[in-house]
């Protein structure tokens, strides 16, 4: 679908959790965007939701679709059931937006892009750090091949999340429904160094759980292998202790260094290379922090998925995008789970995401 360029793109969102009222701040700012209308099973949070905002409420899908007509379904549904979720849905032809990640298993994502496929529905994942102007310079400086030969790429997501957090809602921290830190919290680090540093080859992890009660883990180390030759490291955890810490990426190469911090990947700390380019008069000046406004990179992620549909040019994330994240966390748990190496190209599915605790 190419909607005209005078109409406004619809929007549904499929669930009113707490990421909901992001995705709505980001919406509302743009003026290509109707909000639709808004479903969840649970009838009170529903109306607690959308007495914030007027809007629609439904609690039947098929409702929703004939009486608000919406071009695109956000999908903000708990992490483990947004495979099955896409999957029910795909029969009303319409495009999707998904809260990352995109499913939990390789397989899942698989079906989701077979049946989108062919249906000609587009889908996108919401990596909404890949528009932090820092992320942005640095992306630039790899495709312009400012690092020359790639070194290390490294992502450390030190952050708070006690008992309380996880108690909160039953799903989270389980294998079925969530994983751990490297699943949830680190998502859009791990798909932020494959960005940066290319495919990989293979990993070797170590997962541990510390200080809370849940099935996955709070922690976790992993040692990357890059195809064009790099090493990688990620360092995940959610003990930190007594706050969080950071959320931060660098990359290393032959000719210049970049390293970015702050609490999202939103604060630039370095930028060294040996040439200098036109760039880095302005660096600090344009690109070292993301603007203030409210939700303002899941805005400029909605402009970039307004602007595929309305031309139909491909999205910065569609989901082979989001694959990308899913073989890789794949591969993590089952080099975590068997002690091995893992090869991403002959991976056997000994991955405990997506699935009951016992099995």
């Amino acid at each position: 679908m190419n909607k005209a360029k005078n109409k406004k793109l619809r929007f549904a969102l499929v669930g009113c959790g707490q990421i909901a009222n992001k995705h709505m701040a980001a919406l509302r700012s743009l003026a290509d965007v109707e909000i639709a209308g808004v479903y969840d099973i649970n009838p009170q949070a529903l109306k607690s939701f959308a007495g914030q905002y007027q809007i629609p409420t439904y609690t039947d899908m098929d409702r929703l679709m004939i009486q608000a007509d919406p071009d695109v379904l956000d999908i903000l549904t708990p992490s483990g059931t947004h495979a099955q979720n896409i999957l029910e849905l795909v029969r009303y032809n319409r495009h999707f937006v998904v809260e990352k990640p995109l499913a939990l298993r390789l397989d899942q994502v698989d079906a989701i892009l077979e049946q989108c496929d062919q249906r000609g529905i587009k889908i996108f994942v919401v990596k909404q750090n890949r528009f932090n102007p820092p992320v942005q310079a640095l992306k630039k400086a790899v495709d312009e091949n400012r690092f020359g030969k790639m070194v290390l790429g490294t992502v450390r997501v030190r952050w708070c999340r006690r008992q309380e957090y996880y108690s909160q809602k039953p799903w989270r921290g389980t294998w079925a429904y969530d994983g751990g830190v490297l699943t949830n919290q680190a998502s859009h680090h791990i798909d932020m160094l494959i960005w940066m540093m290319g495919e990989v080859e293979s990993v070797i992890a170590k997962t541990t759980t510390r200080l809370v009660d849940i099935e996955a883990e709070d922690t976790g180390v992993v040692i990357l292998k890059f195809k064009n030759g790099a090493m990688g490291v990620i360092e995940a955890t959610t003990a930190t202790r007594p706050k969080d810490l950071e959320g931060s990426i660098s990359v290393l190469g032959e000719n210049g260094s970049v390293e970015i911090g702050g609490f999202f990947m939103n604060e630039l700390k370095t930028w060294n290379f040996n040439q200098a380019h036109a760039m880095d008069k302005n660096i600090w000046d344009r690109y070292s922090k993301v603007p203030p406004d409210v939700a303002w990179n899941h805005m400029e992620f909605f402009k970039d998925v307004i602007n595929s549909l309305m031309t139909g040019k491909r999205g910065l994330i569609d989901g082979f995008e989001g694959r990308k994240t899913i073989e890789l966390l794949n591969a993590i748990y089952e080099s975590s789970s068997t002690g091995k190496e893992v090869f991403l190209r002959s991976m056997t599915g000994a991955c405990r995401l997506g699935q009951k605790y016992d099995q």
